[in-house]
């Protein structure tokens, strides 16, 4: 018989409680505490802020764009835009004849597999693939350069 008034008494408590938490979130007249900081002047900063400088850098569109506009026309053509692929395709193509093999296509999985397997029993186990993970390069931290007057 005890619960029911124990019960009652939790729920005042919580009532309570969510009545104080609503009066801090400036819906009542706020703590004496909290009237006095307001009331007081506020201390000037040690040193005085300046605004941050100004990005300059091209945007990473911009960038991707001035990346294949090989020529510097403003312009990419189908030459610009494909000589990053034929790049590419020329170092797969270890035997230099224009065409691709399964082999010359999968030599850096089958590569990275050779690596990751220690024990070089031809499979992978947990802790063997934890090393094929692929690392993610870092962005450029963005370099904070005061101004000068």
């Amino acid at each position: 018989m005890w619960r029911y008034p124990a019960i009652a008494f939790i729920v005042l408590l919580l009532a309570g409680g969510i009545y104080l938490v609503w009066q801090g979130n400036g819906q009542g007249a706020g703590s004496p505490a909290q009237a006095a900081a307001a009331a007081a002047p506020a201390a000037a900063p040690a040193t005085p802020l300046t605004a941050p400088p100004q990005a300059t850098e091209l945007s990473k569109e911009e960038r991707r764009f001035n990346r294949y506009d090989h020529d510097r026309n403003g312009d990419v053509s189908i030459e610009e835009y494909l000589a990053s692929r034929r790049k590419a395709f020329a170092k797969l193509d270890a035997d230099g004849d224009g065409r691709l093999n399964f082999d010359e296509w999968a030599v850096k999985t089958k590569t990275k597999f050779a690596s990751a397997d220690a024990d070089r029993s031809g499979i992978l186990t947990p802790a063997e693939f934890a090393t094929t993970k692929v690392l993610r390069k870092a962005s450029k931290p963005i370099p904070c350069v005061p101004e000068t007057d």
